[in-house]
């Protein structure tokens, strides 16, 4: 049998046809999200929407759902604000920035789970991810162009996504005051006085969480770069110094960083496995994505270095955690259902008693059902077409997972599915798209001095 024939210079070129194809899909985007708008406001629906109209009902909730009545609570969230109370934007453009920040979430997710996978393989010795761990450092990329939009969109429509940067909410006797709220204000503001303004913890520790995660990115990238040169030992096991210390730095700010930029939407609501759940939900949308990038470039005649094993484990890596979202997806849900305390069921209430529920239910087909069946056999996981199928369902299916997770607390029954949501995720495609192809195409595509890529070479499963 013939031996066969690797190309370890092999590049991929980022043309400028895909890169027309990439403006056009912005373009395409923008025009869409305008025309969002445009029917938002000539329906009608365009108007001040209240701030408190659902959070203002919050003491209440525990009353119409302890009557296990989820139409009174519907009625509870569509109350109009009582007069006096403070107004926030217009539906049309709380919409905008809710979208954008739930797309910023899920990109970033997407970029933080590539340097995640390349610090698992360089922790765990693995040789097998050697010939395509390109794809991942390439996704990292995209972690400062988040963080700079985290922020600018946090000053821009902070009031309108968190509920908890109202100042009244902690004037002790106001009108507005929320006890349960100002108990958790050291957590947002600290240090804090009677009257918080801005919540200076909280920034901090965005602009912290980016900052570390950019610079281990950094650090492992530039590593990787001197060991094509260079080979030896030296900067692998560099690398591997570094990527332990960052697993241990991620446990600890992806969690945190749930807690701040998702969960504290819903204010009065938590959950202690919230951290996991969101962790999962990145994980499983960046191995899709990261499977979808390989195959793609396979089916260019790119990574040689790649056969049929590698694509299988990618394929097992889908199947499996994609199990493992649906485990704690269900153990979160079986743990406030069966306790059934109003304080931590009106979170599914909001989501399942309203008209997301048809999104509801589409989450969990995307994300556990369809992958399950499609992935059950060996044979489906080492075939290009079904690894491309399950890969942007999964992809489509934990993008629904974040507008669960931050457009029912945010938009209550003003919220949607429609122009503005598909235009901002478009923008947001070809943005992201255009910097991963970008820097993937400026070095090799083989890690040719990886001192595993032999392993690589010979991997069988």
């Amino acid at each position: 049998m013939s031996e066969i024939q690797y190309n370890f210079d092999e590049k991929y070129i980022f043309s400028s046809t895909a890169k027309k194809r990439l403006a056009v899909v912005g373009l395409i985007g923008i025009i869409i999200t305008i025309i969002g708008i445009i029917l938002i406001v000539n329906s009608g629906s365009g108007q001040e929407t209240g701030e408190h109209a659902l959070r203002s009902t919050n003491t209440e909730a525990s009353s119409l759902l302890a009557s296990s009545d989820p139409g009174a609570f519907v009625a509870g969230m569509s109350e109009e604000p009582k007069e006096g109370e403070s107004h926030g934007s217009p539906i049309w453009l709380k919409r905008v920035y809710v979208s954008l920040w739930q797309n910023n979430i899920f990109f970033t997710g997407l970029a933080l789970i590539g340097v995640f996978f390349l610090a698992i393989q360089y922790a765990a010795q693995a040789g097998w991810s050697a010939g395509f761990k390109r794809v991942p450092e390439a996704m990292g990329y995209w972690l400062p162009i988040a963080g700079i939009i985290a922020v600018v969109l946090f000053f821009f429509a902070g009031k309108d996504i968190f509920h908890w940067t109202h100042t009244e909410l902690y004037i002790i006797g106001g009108e507005h005051f929320d006890p349960i709220i100002n108990a958790k204000k050291g957590f947002f503001f600290w240090p804090a006085d009677e009257h918080p303004n801005f919540p200076v913890f909280w920034f901090a520790r965005m602009i912290i969480f980016f900052s570390v995660w950019y610079w281990f990115f950094l650090q492992i990238r530039k590593w990787s770069l001197i060991e094509d040169i260079e080979g030896g030992s030296t900067p692998y096991f560099k690398m591997r110094s570094l990527s332990a210390i960052f697993l241990v730095v991620f446990a600890v700010t992806s969690s945190v960083a749930a807690w701040d930029w998702v969960m504290s939407i819903d204010t009065h609501w938590f959950s202690s496995m919230f951290g996991w759940y969101v962790f999962a939900s990145w994980w499983v949308a960046g191995l899709a994505l990261i499977t979808l990038m390989v195959v793609d470039l396979k089916e260019k005649g790119l990574l040689s270095v790649v056969n049929a094993n590698h694509l299988h484990d990618l394929g097992k890596f889908v199947f499996g955690f994609s199990i493992f979202w649906m485990y704690i997806w269900f153990s979160q849900f079986l743990l406030i259902y069966y306790a059934n305390i109003p304080e931590e069921s009106i979170y599914f209430i909001e989501r399942i008693s309203t008209h997301y529920k048809t999104v509801y239910y589409i989450n969990l087909i995307l994300n556990f059902l369809f992958p399950f069946l499609l992935f059950m056999t060996r044979e489906s996981k080492r075939h290009r077409i079904f690894l491309k199928i399950v890969a942007i369902i999964v992809l489509v299916g934990h993008w629904f997972d974040f507008y669960l997770m931050i457009t029912p607390g945010t938009m209550q029954l003003d919220g949607g599915f429609g122009f503005i949501e598909i235009g901002v995720t478009m923008i947001f495609i070809a943005m992201f798209l255009y910097v991963v192809f970008t820097n993937l195409a400026k070095v090799p595509l083989i890690a040719k001095n990886h001192p595993l890529l032999e392993e690589s070479l010979h991997h069988d499963i």
